[in-house]
């Protein structure tokens, strides 16, 4: 089969269409035949060598991907030919990604489907709704009638997380660090979009003078102190992402968390996103009552430098797909 492996963490040319060998599935895992997947800045991280140790090389990146049980256990539930989408779990980073034909996951990281969206739709979709809904449900439980601040709103979870609150019927401000990226926060559902300098407390605050009940933080530990200043008291703060760099806060204090307010984080895996509220996503997308945001579709594993070059560029916001159909 073809695939993009990179053989060495570097640039772009750093990852070369190869002919590999189809992959042997083990007991308890599912062979899927790979018809799109999104980019990720966590590939554009393995292939620049900035992972963990848990990324040996060489690899096949790829952490989502969307296709077709192509074999599976008798016992697993799944038939070859059934649609499914699978990410995480140490996919494209510990064992070989979804960049290439086909792919090997653990049955446990498979979700199946049934959509007649197109694929590069339905490709664009799972990690970030997975880590939009975990960030939502698991780390804010986030209720009808509540406000929600997502701190890096034009991000591709950001915007998912923006359409799924308003589903869930929350009042949703937004962040944005470009004032002409308002109009498309605005389109999204947003109800107050914020233009965001660093410090946006007074902002909020002047929006939403007790504070809002949940914040979402996907900008990182850079903006984190700001955002625990724009919740109520009793309301929560998710951390679950680092777009502007800065896994740390130097010489931080618990003193710097406001009375009363309270801070989690949300790492998720595929088994936080249930296959029927997955299902639910896809028939919302396909009624158009929920928004799938993508920037960009390419064909062919020769266009993924692409991709990864237009995830780096940051230029059009929504979700870079690469589609094998």
């Amino acid at each position: 089969m073809r695939a993009v492996v990179v053989t060495r963490p570097g640039g772009l040319d750093a990852l070369e269409v190869k002919e590999v060998p189809v992959p042997v599935r083990k007991p308890g895992w599912v062979r899927i035949e790979v018809k799109a997947f999104g980019v990720n800045e966590s590939e554009i991280i393995t292939r620049e060598g900035k992972s963990d140790a848990e990324v040996t090389y060489p690899r096949v990146p790829g952490i989502e991907g969307v296709g077709v049980v192509d074999e599976a256990d008798e016992d697993s539930g799944l038939r070859p030919g059934q649609q499914v989408a699978t990410m995480m779990g140490g996919m494209g980073r510990s064992y070989d990604g979804a960049y290439a034909q086909y792919v090997t996951v653990p049955a446990g990281q498979v979700i199946a489907f049934e959509t007649g969206l197109p694929w590069d739709v339905v490709g664009a979709l799972p990690e970030m709704f997975q880590t939009a809904y975990g960030s939502l449900t698991r780390g804010l439980d986030l209720q009808a009638g509540q406000t929600l601040l997502i701190r890096g709103g034009t991000s591709t979870v950001g915007l998912s997380a923006a359409t799924m609150a308003k589903e869930l019927g929350a009042t949703v401000v937004s962040t944005t660090r470009h004032a002409d990226r308002v109009p498309e926060l605005r389109a999204m559902g947003v109800d107050h979009p914020v233009v965001d300098d660093g410090q946006i407390a007074q902002k909020l605050l002047d929006l939403v003078p007790q504070g809002v009940d949940a914040a979402l933080e996907l900008v990182g530990c850079t903006t984190l102190p700001d955002t625990l200043g724009c919740v109520r008291v009793h309301g929560t703060v998710c951390f679950t992402g680092v777009l502007g760099g800065g896994w740390t806060i130097p010489d931080f204090t618990p003193f710097m968390i406001p009375s009363g307010v309270r801070l989690t984080s949300y790492a998720g895996e595929a088994a936080d996103l249930p296959p029927e509220v997955f299902q639910h996503q896809l028939q919302a997308i396909a009624d158009d009552r929920l928004k799938a945001s993508i920037a960009q579709t390419y064909h062919g594993l020769e266009q993924v430098r692409d991709a990864q070059a237009g995830v780096e560029s940051a230029a059009s916001p929504g979700k870079h797909v690469v589609l094998l159909t």
